[in-house]
């Protein structure tokens, strides 16, 4: 693969990268403005083709009310509040499908020319077999909601956003790999971005916290901030049996774990952020300084959500600020693994005085 065919494959990746962010977005849009459950049935192929008579969006209608978030809900809404909900769902299923076929039609284009060798086609593979995992894990979700209860589990909810969150973190960090001709580098001591991991693998887990919260509407309690009900740590914590389950049902304790981990992650941010800046400049730097950057700004919007019970445009910001801050978080990761950003033969010299090895590799994903 030369450099150019390197960097027109990370482009793709990077527009498809973009696309799954809106996604999860889009997601959270639905799940705010309550619209997951207007779309009853999942039809891949023509359900592409939304209702495009009175009579159709009657039939559609009619079908809804039969599930029990009209019923226990929505029951009295009209004909003209419904279409409301139906095509914000809609439209997070078609920029699902759209997704498919922006990722699919330029790949095999991309094999036919020889940009993608074949050494390199099951990772490719994998990210598409995910995807459409992923729109099978979102019907199975939406089923949770259309039995006896008006709303999605709040176990297939988090599985949902983090598998859209994994494929996402999959394709950008194969993305800047491709972009930047990043070949596999080992330091004799302990390399700053090895700390990197460990940060990511805690705004995963905020994030994964973060499902539980919506999914359980947790957000909606406890609007104040820092203390929930007067108190540092609220009465009821743990008043389900066994004592686990409340990390994933109890609505006082999902919130706590929530705010609990939100701490967690910004000291070590903030940790990852001072380590590497002694030891790095240029292009490190910046990513490292843009990563405490979107630190602040997702912990404001945090907050801001929190106090405010949840608006749609906030609780989308800050789902997206969310993503935002995991993709800086990787975006610093990579370039202190990679410092030079390109492949080259021999040693380097590391921040610390210390020699790096670079092994050339033809394809470094």
């Amino acid at each position: 693969m030369t450099r150019s065919h390197s960097k027109a494959v990370a482009l793709w990746l990077l527009v498809c990268c973009a696309l799954v962010y809106a996604m999860i977005v889009l997601g959270g849009v639905t799940r705010l403005s309550q619209s997951g459950l207007s779309m009853v049935d999942w039809d891949p192929v023509m359900g592409i083709v939304p209702p495009l008579t009175d009579s159709d969006w009657r039939a559609t209608f009619e079908q809804y009310k039969q599930f029990p978030e009209y019923q226990k809900v929505n029951r009295g809404m009209s004909l003209g509040e419904f279409r409301k909900i139906f095509y914000v769902e809609y439209a997070h299923r078609v920029l699902g499908r759209l997704i498919g076929v922006a990722f699919l039609v330029p790949f095999l284009v991309f094999v036919v020319l020889g940009h993608i060798t074949r050494p390199m086609i099951p990772r490719f593979a994998a990210m598409f077999v995910l995807g459409g995992l992923q729109g099978l894990l979102g019907w199975f979700m939406v089923m949770s909601g259309l039995v006896d209860r008006p709303s999605v589990s709040q176990y297939r909810l988090t599985a949902h956003l983090l598998l859209a969150v994994f494929i996402y973190g999959f394709m950008l960090w194969s993305a800047m790999s491709l972009w930047r001709g990043a070949a596999e580098s080992r330091d004799v001591g302990a390399a700053p971005h090895r700390y990197g991991w460990l940060v990511t693998a805690a705004v995963v887990a905020m994030i994964a916290s973060g499902g539980f919260v919506a999914g359980t509407r947790a957000g909606f309690v406890y609007n104040t901030f820092p203390l929930m009900g007067g108190e540092w740590v609220p009465d009821g914590m743990w008043a389900m049996s066994p004592a686990w389950l409340n990390l994933f049902e109890n609505v006082v304790t999902i919130q706590f774990a929530h705010r609990l981990l939100a701490v967690v992650v910004a000291l070590a941010i903030i940790a990852f952020w001072a380590g590497s800046s002694r030891r790095v400049r240029g292009g490190a730097r910046l990513t490292g300084n843009l990563m405490l950057l979107a630190l602040g700004g997702q912990l404001a919007l945090g907050v801001a959500t929190l106090l405010h019970k949840v608006p749609l445009v906030l609780g989308a910001a800050h789902q997206a600020g969310a993503v935002a801050l995991l993709t800086l978080v990787l975006i610093h990761t990579h370039v202190l693994k990679y410092p030079r950003g390109e492949a080259v033969a021999g040693r380097q010299p590391a921040a610390a005085g210390r020699h790096v090895a670079v092994q050339r590799r033809p394809e470094p994903l």
